[in-house]
C-alpha cells in the first residue's frame, strides 16, 4: 500500500527491490486514539524538541491531557512494540509531532480512511509532508502545499532595539485590528477569513486580545501600523504568527523594531521567540535574520 501512495519512502524502494516484509500487512498497525494514561509519554515526545512541538505543549499545559478534548479533537498515537514513536493532533487541522516520513505516510492513510476532513496540515516537515503523500489520494485537492518553510527560533536579547511604540492589544483596539488582521490572512492564504459571515475569526481576534497574545503599533491617526501574535503559547517557547505590516509604512525598515519589541514582551511567557516563515518572502526572512532569528527546523504547510 505504502508503495502505491508514497513510492519516495526507503521501505517502498526496499519493497520495489524484492525484500520481504518491508511494508507491514496491516499500516494501521499501532495507530490509536491517545487517553489520559499517554499523557507522560506524550509529553516526553513533545519535550524533544519544544520549540517545534509549541502546538503540542500549549494544548497539554492547558487540557492537562493527551485524552480526546470535547471539541471532538483527539491526538492519535503511533506505538512500536508498547513504546509511542509519534503522534498527530487530529481535529480542524493536523498537526504531528516525532514522526518520520514513513510514519507519516502511515499516519496519513489512516487519516484518509477516516474520511476525515481538514483545513490544515502543519508541522515539521517530514511528518507532514509524509502525512500528505498518502492523504493527498484521498483528498486530492489541496488549496496550497508549502513544503520548506525555515522554523526560526531567537534566545536572548534580539539583535536590534525594540520599537517602543508597540504594545499589547486592548479591547479599544479591536475595531481597526480586525481589518487588519483580514488583510494578513488575505495576503498568505489568497481568501478571507470573513467568508460566510466571519463571526469565528473576530472572536479568534478578541480572545487573542484578552489573553494578551496579540500585539500592535497605531499611528498618530489611529490607523494600525503593525500587528503580530502570538499564536500558541507554552511555558518553553511562544510561535509568533500573524505578522502583517501596513502596506503604506512597507519600505521604511519598520518591521525588524516592531519583531525586536514582539520578542521582548513575548518574554513574559517563555524564553524562546519562535516562527516559521515561506522561503520565497525574502524580505521577511532578511528582517527576522536582522533581529537575530536563526533557523532550527523545517515546517512544512498544506493548506485545504
Amino acid at each position: 500500500m505504502l508503495s502505491r501512495v508514497a513510492p519516495w519512502l526507503t521501505s517502498a524502494s526496499r519493497e520495489a527491490a524484492g525484500t520481504a516484509g518491508a511494508v507491514p500487512a496491516d499500516p494501521y498497525a499501532g495507530i490509536r486514539p491517545l487517553e489520559h494514561a499517554d499523557t507522560e509519554l506524550l509529553w516526553e515526545l513533545v519535550r524533544a524538541d519544544p520549540v517545534a512541538n509549541v502546538f503540542l505543549a500549549a494544548h497539554l499545559e492547558s487540557a492537562g491531557t493527551a485524552g480526546p478534548t470535547p471539541s471532538g479533537a483527539q491526538i492519535l498515537g503511533m506505538y512500536d512494540g508498547g513504546a509511542l514513536t509519534g503522534a498527530c493532533w487530529a481535529g480542524v487541522n493536523a498537526v504531528p509531532v516525532g514522526l518520520d516520513a514513513e510514519q507519516g505516510a502511515r499516519l496519513g492513510a489512516h487519516l484518509a480512511a477516516g474520511n476525515r476532513r481538514m483545513s490544515s496540515i502543519f508541522g515539521p516537515a517530514e511528518g507532514v509532508l509524509g502525512i500528505w503523500s498518502s492523504f493527498r489520494h484521498a483528498h486530492p485537492r489541496a488549496f496550497d502545499v508549502r513544503p520548506n518553510q525555515p522554523l526560526l527560533e531567537l534566545r536572548g536579547t534580539p539583535a536590534v532595539a525594540a520599537d517602543p511604540q508597540v504594545r499589547y492589544s486592548t479591547e479599544d483596539d479591536f475595531d481597526v485590528l480586525v481589518p487588519a488582521c483580514v488583510a494578513m490572512f488575505e495576503e498568505e492564504v489568497g481568501y478571507s477569513p470573513l467568508t460566510g459571515g466571519g463571526q469565528h475569526y473576530r472572536q479568534r481576534v478578541a480572545t487573542l486580545i484578552r489573553k494578551g497574545h496579540s500585539l500592535i503599533r497605531r499611528d498618530g491617526h489611529g490607523q494600525v501600523v503593525f500587528k503580530a501574535e502570538l499564536g500558541n503559547v507554552s511555558a518553553d517557547a511562544v510561535q509568533i504568527q500573524g505578522v502583517w505590516v501596513n502596506p503604506a509604512y512597507r519600505g521604511q525598515g519598520l518591521a525588524a523594531g516592531c519583531m525586536a519589541a514582539v520578542v521582548e514582551l513575548s518574554r513574559q511567557y517563555a524564553p524562546v521567540a519562535s516562527l516559521y516563515v515561506n522561503d520565497y518572502n525574502h524580505r521577511a526572512v532578511a528582517a527576522y535574520a536582522s533581529v537575530g532569528f536563526r533557523q532550527v527546523g523545517t515546517f512544512a504547510t498544506v493548506l485545504f
